[in-house]
């Protein structure tokens, strides 16, 4: 770029995203006098899916603005808990956060998952297809713009994706209603129903059992259960406490 220069601070939750000599207070840039603020923005590191409020010399404006020369940009980050307007919120996970998806299915929020690497543009047009926000660490595929919604997924411990997303949209929680397998609604089941799909062991055992409507996988309080119960004990106190 060489054109106008202006002067760019980022809000603390953002400065993960930019170079450390950006990190400290705002910094001068050299636009080309055409891009888009939002364009300014990506290209320093910054996916428009984290961003909140952009303002210029104190006044709020759109990703659309073209800075001049002199001005200060303040990008600040996402407001929590974040609105998603125009679809009920449900998620689409890439290829790499399939522990988060099946947590969140765990607690029954609608999340479909790709289990295979299926490329940034299909994913982005499914996001688009079917209204769901994108969860994802990969900034080039949050920055894609047939993207419907997205999120950038800031840690790599399940327990702490997990936090962050219930902390940042405040899905409702509806645990041991959807299957963690196809993201399906279970119904309960007799033993007769899905004797088919158990061993003789879980048969003679257990006498208390879900079915998946979509893929028919069964479900009982097996020898994980308890840890699964933590799991969702877990989620629920963090929602409540509000951290």
């Amino acid at each position: 770029m060489n054109g106008p220069e202006i002067h760019v601070e980022f809000a603390p939750g953002l400065r993960l995203f930019v170079p450390h000599g950006r990190r400290r207070g705002a910094t001068a840039v050299v636009t080309d006098g055409v891009s888009t603020l939002g364009h300014v923005v990506e290209s320093l590191g910054v996916p428009l899916t984290e961003v909140g409020a952009l303002e210029v010399d104190g006044r709020e404006v759109p990703v659309a603005h073209v800075p001049r020369a002199g001005e200060t940009v303040r990008v600040g980050a996402v407001v929590r808990p974040q609105r998603v307007p125009g679809a009920p919120l449900r998620f689409l996970l890439d290829v790499h956060l399939g522990t988060l998806a099946r947590r969140l299915r765990l607690l029954g929020v609608d999340t479909a998952y790709e289990s295979t690497d299926i490329g940034d543009p299909a994913l982005a047009a499914r996001s688009a297809a079917e209204r769901r926000v994108l969860l994802s660490r990969d900034r080039g595929l949050l920055r894609r713009r047939e993207l419907w919604a997205g999120a950038f997924v800031y840690s790599t411990r399940p327990e702490d994706q997990l936090h962050d997303v219930l902390d940042r949209f405040h899905p409702g929680l509806r645990p041991w209603t959807r299957c963690t397998a196809c993201n399906g609604p279970l119904r309960q089941a007799t033993k007769d129903e899905v004797a088919d799909r158990l061993e003789h062991g879980t048969r003679s055992t257990y006498d208390v059992f879900a079915q998946c409507r979509d893929c028919g996988r069964a479900y009982w309080k097996g020898a994980h259960h308890e840890q699964l119960e933590a799991i969702v004990a877990g989620a629920l106190d963090f929602v409540r406490s509000g951290t």
